[in-house]
């Protein structure tokens, strides 16, 4: 006989600290459940406070105020009838924890807090919270007294419990807890939990997915049961883009999957399952029943709910969810939708007018371009869609409040709010400026072509007049101390001028408001250091800062035809230059050459360094195995040290680098993602040392062999 179970797990799109609108999306997704037929409903991590206040979590308002939220939640009418999973912050006997609150009309039932905390990559969880190391253990907590009005309670359960329904059992698994070697849901699983839940606050990197659904996968594949996972989305005031893709899997397969990416602020996921599947699958494994009679027993919480229908007696609601294959998104896919939806979120939270770049020609600010391109794409389909949220925020950025404008056309909507400028120098060349000025017609965005010699002039005026002095280029017999510095006041002088036109470009078109400068330094060129401190890098947000050189020509390759941009053809096939220096019948620029290494070794170089973790002895080791068949072991020692060299003389620029979407693992993001100094002895002494006593003994070695099979 049959057991149909219906279950709601969201997403939403929380903003941090925005107690007003996370409440109004958490009552949205609570009705959109209900009237799913669901009873139980999941939300993500800390969604009543937003993932990512960090040190406001230090702030006694932050908990107030979640505990306001919660007293609102408590007293709807639309939270009747049903078993409601909400996280926010809490505090026990003094100590803030990141928690979960269950409830069931009007009374709180259990108060679970998170058990292993994020504190690597972006996570700093522990910072402000403490861990809950009580395993299966509860302790009284003592209920605010704007709580306690409400409830009738003075305290409820604190800790490792689980939830008993008339039914069934649930067991909270929190973020990170599923990815632990040691995950609370084996034991729960064997203590009878047939539900496991999951709030998360997981952010988008290339591939990720993939881990989350294989490891959900495995656990519900050796334990049975079903598995329920939320997550935030959307940027909620961090570099991080929390992805999405709420999912609901039952003995390891998939029966429902929401989008990783979207620009809705309320995504529900819902699925019909017979849990009579989940005790059949346990059923027939007499080595799990074995270890559960053997299990510790968790304290359990009564519900006083049935989560369950019998078709036999109710009648079919809805048709049991089928199973289905993963849906993934392709790399290029990931650089189209991830940036843009943060770029979407960032734009509309910020109140600002739109986006300024500049648009050098190449095959970076291209990238850029495109991404915002595809914002526009992205917005005006969700708008088609009936989206009213977009509807709402495209007409107050375009200045459209009181009207019944619908954006619908890409191009239309990047000509109000996207706009780009072409800043020449007498070192540009014909080719950029023209690749320039044809992208943004393509793309529709607001163009300006200027020269700025004279802004360049004035300053290197002002400076002979100061010291009789006036560099030249190199190729004109001057140092490289006058070379670099002629090619970085360039550089910062378009900074400065970004800055103008996105103050000013609005207040020309007859509107109110400024724009934000788009920065697009890819994540190899910041890890090498192969920018100008403070020049057109220098922005107030770098959609590309996490992605590579290779990834983004992918993307390029991609979005050609995907988005219908042959132009795109014209920025793969130029070579990539600063266009800083003059151009001689002798001498053309090309970053590679500056750089003295290519972006297919900064990737390795980046992966080693960051991933891989290893320093520089550690690197060539194990390139040494990887290059080996086709570099001398003396070749690839001068190729690590020169990377360590200018990694380590250029790592202070990464301090003053803009807030970039995070999405390479080897970003070198200054004191967040990436946590090594600014300042080194660039000589690496002691570790040059040992590279050079290394490539000279396995050259040795290898001139052994071949001598000693020659004589053979």
């Amino acid at each position: 006989m049959g057991h149909f179970v219906t279950l709601a797990t969201c997403v939403l799109n929380q903003w941090a600290l925005d107690f007003q609108g996370n409440y109004e999306r958490i009552l949205e997704s609570i009705k959109l459940a209900k009237d799913a037929g669901a009873r139980y409903r999941l939300g993500p991590e800390l969604e009543i406070t937003g993932y990512g206040c960090n040190d406001h979590f230090y702030e006694g308002d932050t908990y107030l105020h979640s505990w306001e939220v919660l007293a609102k939640l408590l007293t709807s009418e639309i939270c009747r009838d049903m078993l409601i999973d909400v996280g926010m912050p809490v505090v026990h006997k003094d100590v803030k924890y990141n928690c979960r609150v269950v409830f069931l009309n009007t009374k709180i039932l259990l108060i679970r807090p998170k058990m292993f905390l994020a504190n690597d990559g972006n996570y700093r969880e522990m910072r402000w919270f403490a861990s809950w190391s009580k395993y299966r253990t509860v302790e009284d907590f003592h209920l605010p007294r704007i709580i306690q009005e409400i409830t009738g309670q003075f305290t409820v359960p604190f800790g490792d419990a689980v939830i008993s329904t008339r039914d069934t059992v649930l067991g909270t698994e929190l973020c990170e807890e599923l990815f632990t070697p040691d995950s609370p849901h084996t034991h729960q699983a064997l203590d009878g939990v047939e539900i496991f839940t999951n709030s998360s606050g997981s952010h988008h990197e290339f591939r990720k997915l993939h881990t989350r659904i294989n490891l959900i996968q495995g656990a519900t594949q050796k334990s049975g049961g079903i598995y329920l996972y939320a997550n935030q989305q959307g940027c909620d005031g961090e570099r991080v883009y929390y992805d999405g893709c709420g999912l609901i899997l039952m003995n390891g397969e998939i029966v429902a999957q929401g989008t990783q990416f979207s620009l809705k602020d309320v995504e529900l996921v819902t699925a019909t399952m017979d849990i009579e599947e989940v005790r059949s699958r346990r059923g027939d494994a007499p080595s799990r029943a074995s270890q559960a009679v053997k299990a510790p027993a968790y304290p359990r919480v009564f519900a006083d709910i049935a989560l369950t229908h019998d078709i036999f007696k109710d009648g079919i609601r809805s048709p049991p969810s089928k199973p289905h294959p993963p849906r993934y998104h392709t790399p290029q896919e990931e650089i189209r939708l991830g940036p843009a939806c943060w770029l979407w979120d960032y734009l509309r939270r910020s109140k600002a007018g739109g986006f300024f770049l500049p648009l050098s020609g190449g095959l970076d600010s291209c990238s850029t371009a495109v991404i915002v391109y595809s914002m526009c794409d992205l917005v005006c389909k969700a708008a088609q869609n009936g989206d009213q949220q977009v509807i709402a925020d495209a007409r107050r950025l375009v200045g459209e409040t009181n009207s019944d404008y619908i954006p619908e056309d890409p191009r239309e909507l990047s000509g109000r709010i996207f706009h780009t400028c072409y800043m020449g120098t007498e070192n540009s060349s014909k080719e950029t400026r023209v690749r320039a000025k044809h992208l943004a017609d393509k793309l529709g965005s607001y163009h300006l072509d200027i020269n700025m010699d004279s802004v360049v002039s004035g300053f290197l005026a002002v400076f002979q007049t100061a010291t009789g002095k006036r560099p030249i280029f190199k190729v004109h017999g001057g140092s490289e101390t006058e070379n670099l510095a002629l090619q970085n006041i360039q550089a910062r002088s378009r900074m400065v001028l970004a800055y103008m036109f996105a103050q000013l470009l609005l207040w020309v078109r007859g509107r109110p408001g400024s724009l934000l400068v788009l920065g697009s330094a890819n994540v190899d060129e910041t890890l090498r250091g192969y920018f100008t401190k403070y020049d057109c890098s220098s922005a107030d947000i770098n959609p590309i800062g996490g992605i590579s050189k290779i990834d983004l020509r992918k993307f390029l390759g991609y979005a050609k035809t995907e988005l219908g941009l042959d132009i795109l053809e014209e920025f793969l096939e130029a070579t990539p230059t600063a266009e800083l220096e003059p151009i001689t019948k002798e001498y053309v620029q090309g970053d590679e050459v500056d750089m003295k290494m290519t972006y297919e070794e900064l990737s390795v170089y980046g992966t080693l360094r960051k991933v891989a973790k290893c320093g520089p002895f550690g690197m060539f080791s194990k390139l040494l195995h990887e290059w080996g068949d086709r570099l001398r072991p003396t070749e690839i020692a001068e190729k690590v040290k020169s990377f360590f060299f200018y990694y380590s003389i250029n790592r202070h620029k990464t301090t003053i680098l803009p807030p970039s979407y995070h999405m390479s693992p080897y970003s070198p993001d200054d004191n967040r993602y990436d946590l090594r100094p600014f300042l080194y002895n660039a000589g690496w002494t002691w570790q040059f040392r040992r590279i050079d006593e290394g490539a000279a003994a396995v050259e040795r070695l290898q001139n052994n062999s071949l001598k000693s099979g020659e004589g053979k």
